[in-house]
């Protein structure tokens, strides 16, 4: 029987036990083939140094996570994000500069989950060699993680589409920030707490913004799924065109098959996303229409990278609301 979004399997071995043995293995047998690059980047942790005489230096992955440790941090830190606009996290693959800024950091914020994709096994094999690398999500239990039928035995990485569960992660990067410069622990937490204020104030933003779509309206569908937790916390029905994650390419079946499902439910707007090619929900649309209905791009959504530096979609509040705003307009 297929289960809806969100729902778990509760008899027999976990999907999430079963995956963790999985990643487990599979983590072991590539950190041994990363240790010559690591050895060659530098190999084992570096002095520190006396941090409270200067920036605390971190480095982070995706756009979303650069945003919060700048929020948290402030004046204290200096941050350097490995993706920027644009970029596709599950695809991305390190470059050796990429590597001198993991290795030079104090502390290394990644989103895990396996949403690096490529660079997972990096990331870990780095924590496990004395690197202070950090998953931003390992704080969020367990019972609230999606398990999508397709990624079994893996989480879905997209959490930041519940604001309260990036609330989560917020505490845990002020939590880490404080343990490694305990002289600012209190400009942390002040900064913490003014920012999930913020965030307190988008949940209720976006709860009460989707309320207003008619019921029978509320169904999101985009490039790939990553509304997922979008979804589950705010009341709609979603559908992705390709998987969880980018690197399980959509078939001709997959197109068609979504494409049946948008005229039987007459929905009128379909997603593109930002980091992902507009082609694939156009070859819907293209299906869509052969079938005798049309649907339009609703929008332009922002997924798994956030907008330029210096817009507001290039922050993680600015990001929700643009994508709030975009659904709303289309749906109503």
């Amino acid at each position: 029987m297929a289960r809806r979004i969100g729902e778990r399997e509760t008899s027999g071995p976990t999907r999430g036990a079963r995956g963790r043995a999985r990643r487990a293995l599979a983590a072991l047998l590539v950190g041994m083939l990363l240790v010559p690059l690591l050895a060659a980047c530098g190999g084992a942790v570096g002095g520190a140094g006396d941090i409270a005489k200067r920036k605390v230096k971190v480095t982070t992955t995706v756009g979303m996570i650069t945003d919060v440790v700048r929020n948290v941090g402030g004046e204290r830190v200096e941050v350097t994000g490995l993706m920027g606009p644009g970029v596709d996290p599950h695809l991305y693959k390190p470059s050796a500069s990429d590597t001198q800024k993991l290795e030079g950091a104090d502390i290394i914020f990644y989103g895990g989950l396996e949403l690096e994709g490529r660079m997972t096994d990096l990331l870990v094999k780095l924590a496990s060699g004395g690197r202070r690398a950090v998953p931003v999500t390992r704080e969020i239990p367990e019972d609230k993680l999606r398990e999508p039928a397709e990624f079994e035995g893996k989480f879905d990485p997209h959490v930041w589409f519940d604001v309260t569960l990036w609330q989560v992660a917020v505490r845990t990067i002020n939590a880490q920030l404080a343990e490694l410069d305990p002289d600012s622990k209190a400009l942390y937490q002040r900064n913490t707490d003014a920012y999930l204020k913020q965030l307190d104030e988008l949940h209720g933003y976006t709860k009460a913004q989707i309320a207003s779509i008619p019921q029978g309206s509320r169904v999101l569908i985009t490039a790939h799924d990553a509304f997922g937790y979008f979804g589950q916390q705010y009341g709609m029905e979603v559908r992705g065109l390709q998987g969880t994650s980018t690197a399980t390419e959509a078939s001709a079946a997959d197109v068609q098959a979504l494409s049946t499902f948008i005229v039987d439910r007459k929905i009128k707007a379909i997603f593109v996303e930002s980091s992902v090619p507009k082609a694939t929900v156009e070859a819907v649309q293209a299906a869509v229409k052969s079938k005798g209905w049309n649907v339009a791009i609703g929008g332009e959504l922002f997924g798994d990278a956030m907008g330029n530096d210096g817009t507001p979609e290039g922050t993680y509040v600015g990001m929700v609301r643009h994508n709030v705003n975009t659904i709303v307009k289309a749906m109503k």
